[in-house]
């Protein structure tokens, strides 16, 4: 049931600090209700007192209440319809980046996961990414919380990494992450393999994913210098036996496998794996790299194992790259070749579809933890 003017007008007066709790208490709870529709999402995206009144309550002295507000901003924020009130009317970035860098913040995950909302699509992101720097939360900041195990003892921050996830859209984040004076993304590759949180591990992958569509940096990741190959390969590498030849092209980690060797358990993060590595054989040199350290035979015995459709289907363009004949002359970066446009826009298209339904099975399994 949606209120009238003067209604809503009584409800914002009961949406202060200086409140009784247990009148803001049955205030934040109707809110909290309208949120878990999709149609009360809507109607609040026309009243920006009430939004304000749910951010300016996050540091109201009741849990149970600050509890309420966040569960409803993640609620409102998973609409792509209400990104612009909350950033822009609401100005809900400023509290959230304060909170997030206090290591004592009980509500540290919620923030994450409300972030994460509002940087899937570029346009927001950037707004994002805008007041970040305006309140002085650098990239350098969220990757060194990131990577610091225990940072918040209250907080996991799993969800950090589909923020940076996100944040790679943008080319100012990608520049910060491959700049070859900060060794940001050597920090990041162990996280391919972090088995507390699949959350962690996805948005790792995505961004690493992310920053390999920048062709001119593919010879330096594969190089010593960051030795991106191990980490991508190894969560697709199973306990199959290889023969002596094939184990001694590999890289040093991935030679002899242990019995009990399992491979990533995720089919997202799977797939995303996979297409990492098909973004690297976009190069001559990349191409020749991967061939050099062996990396055929572990995706035929993945290709032998994986259940899934579309992994399979990733899998198998791989493939056909490490085992194919080389583009002739002139069409050696796969990158730089002309894309008619309308094949272009319909992989766009599928790209971007697929990407929201990632987003609502995690925003669904999100809901459910909860």
């Amino acid at each position: 049931m949606m209120l009238s003017d003067t209604e809503v007008k009584d409800l914002q007066l009961f949406l202060r600090l200086d409140t009784r709790a247990d009148v803001k208490g049955q205030a934040t709870e109707y809110i909290l209700g309208l949120t878990g529709t999709r149609d009360g999402c809507r109607y609040l995206r026309t009243k920006p007192g009430l939004l304000e009144a749910l951010v300016t309550l996050t540091a109201d002295p009741s849990i149970a209440i600050v509890k309420d507000c966040y569960h409803a901003l993640i609620n409102l924020s998973a609409d792509e319809t209400l990104h612009d009130p909350l950033v822009k009317e609401a100005h809900v970035l400023p509290t959230l980046f304060s909170n997030l860098l206090d290591p004592e913040y009980v509500f540290a995950d919620r923030i994450c996961t409300i972030l994460t909302n509002l940087t899937r699509h570029e346009r927001t992101c950037r707004e994002v990414f805008r007041v970040m720097q305006e309140q002085q939360l650098s990239l350098a900041k969220v990757v060194e919380i990131f990577c610091t195990e225990g940072f918040n003892q209250k907080a996991a921050l799993h969800y950090l990494g589909p923020l940076l996830s996100n944040l790679t859209q943008l080319p100012e984040t990608r520049t910060f992450i491959l700049d070859k004076e900060r060794c940001v993304i050597q920090r990041l590759l162990p996280f391919t393999q972090y088995e507390a949180s699949v959350t962690r591990r996805g948005g790792v992958v995505g961004t690493l994913r992310n920053c390999c569509f920048d062709h001119t940096h593919h010879e330096w990741l594969l190089s010593d210098a960051v030795d991106i190959l191990p980490f991508l390969l190894l969560p697709l590498a199973g306990p199959e036996e290889l023969s002596e030849e094939e184990n001694e092209g590999l890289p040093v980690d991935l030679q002899y496998l242990p019995e009990d060797k399992t491979r990533e358990e995720d089919p997202d993060i799977r797939k995303m794996l996979i297409e990492t590595l098909l973004l690297l054989t976009a190069t001559k040199v990349g191409r020749r790299i991967m061939r050099e350290k062996n990396v055929y035979p572990i995706m035929r015995e993945f290709h032998a194992w994986e259940k899934e459709p579309q992994v399979i289907s990733s899998c198998e363009k791989l493939v056909q790259v490490l085992i194919g004949d080389e583009p002739e002359a002139g069409m050696e970066n796969l990158m730089e070749l002309e894309i008619p446009e309308d094949v272009e826009q319909k992989l766009k298209d599928l790209d971007t579809k697929e990407q929201e339904q990632i987003d609502e099975t995690q925003l669904h399994k999100e809901e459910l933890k909860s």
